[in-house]
């Protein structure tokens, strides 16, 4: 047999190629294979489908299409179909649904960075596209794979107050959260069933599709843990995440939650000690802005302005109701008990009595989103909606 320039080539190439991520043999895992990625699959698609809602949830209770003040994303067009009045009862349900939110999407990295691990050899299989199908497949995981990146990245940054964005956090999150959902559930619709035969077969049947096939190794190591004791281990990562992140919602166990911002010890014991995003100071508003003497609160209407100061406030009748705190960062109280003046009352000072508007509320804090906001009528309506003087 002859052996010419070629053939040391092909022989070069070939011993190139398997040290590199493109060769199928440069994955030695054994613990690859159709089983294991269907398991972290299946567990994936029920917490991000949950994600997606409450995250849609979180979007539509600032009441964006109220007023272009509280719309952080003008440009969403029918990405907004589904939004609707945020109710006041049950009054938990911002911090439940932000919770969960929260707390399941850091619960879920172990989950999402296993997954990834499990099908990275099919990012580097050649040739890029056998057809035009698998063309549009291969387009389909690099945006679902950025976008599930993208998404848990954004969510971690925010809730430990990193901004370190290119932009704003809210609309490049939700745009973000689209992208990702969209190619999500393609992916799911095309991987569902034959994820759910493989855990049924609990093991790797002696068939499988092509496809499948290239997640498992031609020449794996030696294996030093099982597929199922993998999954163990990423199922503590998860425990261990969750269990450090879900006390910045129960005042009981927020001393557990030391991964979290607004974790650790209580922040003192008096009728201020409850967790808040930012004191007056830190949002640049001055004593002397807060003095008795300077500050005046403005309230205009259909009858003309009022303007009051807060002695004025301390003669109108005040009420009390018991409510959470609870910020989009995942955080939230216990009810504090909060005293003052009913909305519904001033609304109707200015010439709204019985029928309270829409309402335009702007603080003293001179820079950021939230200095202002707007709220629908049934919110200054409620009558535990109050311009609090007192809590606790």
């Amino acid at each position: 047999m002859v052996r010419g320039p070629v053939s040391g080539v092909r022989r070069t190439y070939g011993r190139g190629m398997r040290r590199t991520p493109f060769s199928p043999s440069f994955w030695r895992s054994p613990l690859r294979g159709p089983w294991f990625t269907s398991v972290l699959g299946i567990v994936l698609l029920g917490g991000v489908t949950v994600l997606f809602v409450t995250g849609l949830l979180s979007y539509a209770a600032y009441n964006p299409d109220l007023s272009r003040v509280n719309d952080q994303t003008p440009d969403k067009g029918i990405l907004g179909f589904y939004l609707f009045s945020w109710p006041t009862d049950p009054h938990w349900l911002y911090r439940l649904t932000q919770g969960v939110h929260v707390t399941l999407g850091i619960t879920l990295i172990p989950v999402l960075l296993a997954k990834l691990w499990s099908v990275v050899p099919k990012l580097f299989t050649l040739p890029p596209a056998r057809s035009l199908a698998h063309a549009l497949e291969r387009i389909s995981l690099l945006l679902l794979v950025g976008g599930g990146l993208f998404e848990f990245v954004t969510g971690v940054l925010n809730v430990q107050l990193d901004y370190v964005f290119p932009g704003s956090f809210y609309p490049l999150h939700f745009y973000g959260a689209w992208v990702f959902f969209a190619a999500f559930a393609a992916h799911a619709v095309l991987k569902t069933p034959a994820a759910l035969r493989n855990l049924r077969g609990m093991r790797q049947p002696p068939q499988v599709a092509e496809e499948e096939r290239e997640l498992v190794s031609p020449d794996p190591d030696p294996p030093t843990v099982s597929r199922r004791g993998a999954l163990g281990l990423v199922g503590g990562g998860s425990l261990l995440l969750f269990a450090t992140t879900v006390g910045q919602d129960l005042d009981g166990l927020r001393w557990s939650a030391v991964l979290a911002p607004h974790g650790g010890a209580d922040p003192g014991s008096g009728p201020g000690g409850f967790q808040i995003n930012k004191t007056a100071a830190y949002a640049g508003i001055s004593a002397a802005e807060r003095s008795a003497q300077a500050w005046r609160l403005t309230v205009s209407g259909r009858t003309g302005t009022v303007r009051l100061s807060r002695a004025d406030l301390l003669r109108l009748p005040l009420h009390s109701s018991a409510l959470p705190i609870a910020c989009v960062e995942g955080w939230s109280t216990s009810d504090q008990w909060w005293r003052g003046v009913r909305l519904r009352d001033l609304a109707a000072l200015v010439g709204y009595e019985g029928d309270p508007p829409d309402v335009f509320v702007e603080s003293l804090q001179r820079h950021g989103a939230f200095r202002r906001a707007a709220l629908r009528a049934n919110q200054v309506a409620d009558p535990r909606s109050l311009l609090a003087l007192f809590v606790n």
